[in-house]
């Protein structure tokens, strides 16, 4: 049975930083996470991509954020048990919880934060009968390291920013030999900037853009060598390409969390926002997970969730003690 103050579900930035918030107040924390390393989606899908929402960095590589926020916990030496979902939650009679894992293990604690991002989720794939034989094989749902596109033909479909963002990324860097967008609207669904990014870098042809079109076929003998894209006025037409990327976002699910008799609305989990507490108490939600009205799924506003939540862990665990709030920038770290 591993003890300690705070089990955090959820080893993504959210529940790093977390990791941070509760040590300066004392208190220990244990993470729980399916992915084999920590990170969330920010190791798993997108270490190489850049993100401009970070107070104070103008620009930082999901990756190095990850290394950062590890490297600001590791001061209170956080546990982990990764490569193992949380399945069951039981509250015990000393007014604790036990979170056990698909594998067995037994986490027990006062307080549990749930930081689980979008939680379980899958890509959503476009209806290409043969898709899976090519799975791995020049179809990829993700993109994880564009290196790994150095000097290929990249067919990208998809009109969110996903899509938009790494079209672009791959063609302006001269990362990829090639690179075709295809969308099934005129229009986009991303943010207006990265839709003019778009469209200037196709007028300068850095990028071959088709719009009011689907990929409907793909073909090779072993490995992707080509897909078919209709177009809604000029028919079909074959491209010769090495890799195809459908960037249509994912399927979230909170999978066993959802079992937990917690109030759930729009597969996500209702808190209140003085605290961020659920309808269960001791149990907190924080970062994409939750759901309140004028929520915005951003990175920063769950760092404001975290460090609000265990405030109020705090009194939970020490309802005696009274909480003065000190600044690092006077104490430092160690001073707490």
């Amino acid at each position: 049975m591993i003890q300690t103050d705070i089990i955090i579900i959820g080893a993504g930035p959210v529940g790093l930083f977390t990791v941070f918030e509760a040590g300066l107040l004392k208190l220990t924390c244990h993470l729980i996470d399916s992915l084999p390393q920590a990170g969330g989606q920010c190791s798993e899908i997108y270490p190489k991509k850049p993100i401009y929402d970070i107070p104070g960095f103008p620009s930082v590589l999901a990756g190095e954020l990850i290394d950062n926020l590890m490297a600001q916990a590791a001061p209170f030496k956080p546990g982990f048990t990764l490569g193992e979902a949380a399945m069951t939650i039981d509250k015990t009679g000393d007014n604790q919880f036990i979170v056990t894992t698909v594998k067995g293990t037994e986490h027990k604690a006062p307080i549990v934060m749930i930081a689980g991002g979008l939680g379980v989720f899958e890509p959503r794939k476009p209806p290409i009968s043969n898709l899976t034989d090519f799975e791995d094989k020049g179809v990829e749902y993700i993109i994880k390291d564009p290196e790994f596109y150095r000097g290929k033909r990249c067919v990208i479909a998809g009109g969110g920013d996903s899509a938009l963002d790494w079209a672009y990324f791959l063609a302006e860097k001269k990362i990829a030999k090639e690179v075709v967008l295809v969308h099934r609207s005129s229009s986009f669904r991303g943010h207006l900037d990265s839709v003019q990014k778009v469209i200037d870098l196709s007028e300068k042809g850095g990028i071959k853009l088709i719009t009011e079109a689907e990929v409907t076929g793909i073909g090779g003998n072993g490995k992707l060598d080509s897909v078919v894209v209709t177009h809604q006025k000029d028919g079909e037409m074959t491209l010769e390409t090495d890799h195809f990327i459908p960037l249509f976002g994912l399927k979230p699910s909170l999978g066993p969390i959802g079992n937990w008799g917690l109030e759930i609305e729009k597969n996500a989990i209702k808190v209140d926002t003085l605290d961020y507490s659920t309808n269960i108490p001791g149990i907190y939600a924080i970062g994409d997970v939750n759901t309140y009205e004028n929520k915005l799924k951003l990175i920063l506003c769950g760092f404001h969730e975290g460090t609000l939540a265990v405030q109020s862990a705090f009194a939970r665990i020490h309802p005696d003690k009274k909480n003065i709030l000190k600044y690092t920038t006077v104490n430092g770290v160690q001073g707490f």
